[in-house]
């Protein structure tokens, strides 16, 4: 855990990013109300993964999964956010699966370019070999 309660703040660019994109333009924070925010979004980061761990661990789990995110959600009584929370899970998922998809086959085509490489070499090497048997063979006839 922690050391200081400072600690457990989200960092301070995350949440400028986030208040500037939730204000219209030309609409300046204070530090004061940045550093609030800061610590309420920190209070409730906090409160929503105590109340997802209690879902893990009445599943007898050690690891939280987003079910139960989304099982906190609703017992906080944060039933908007759940739709959002789905959408947002599904479209990570479909990130996911693509990049994964995407990595295999790039292995799949490097271990085929693999594959091209060494029946390459394996021909240059027939060659050298029936080259230097007929050498060899000449050599004999001399």
């Amino acid at each position: 855990m922690a050391e200081r309660p400072e600690d457990l703040n989200l960092p301070n660019a995350v949440i400028t990013r986030i208040i500037k994109e939730a204000l219209p333009d030309g609409v300046n924070i204070s530090k004061e109300a940045r550093s609030a925010i800061s610590r309420a979004a920190s209070v409730f980061v906090l409160y929503a993964t105590s109340c997802a761990n209690n879902f893990a661990v009445k599943g007898k789990r050690k690891t939280l999964n987003a079910g139960d995110v989304l099982s906190a959600m609703e017992e906080m009584e944060f039933q908007r956010f759940i739709a959002p929370l789905k959408e947002s899970l599904e479209v990570y998922r479909r990130e996911q699966k693509g990049k994964k998809e995407a990595r295999k086959d790039k292995d799949k085509k490097a271990d085929s370019e693999e594959q091209d490489k060494s029946r390459e070499e394996e021909n240059d090497d027939d060659e050298r070999m029936e080259e230097e048997e007929q050498n060899d063979d000449e050599e004999v006839d001399n």
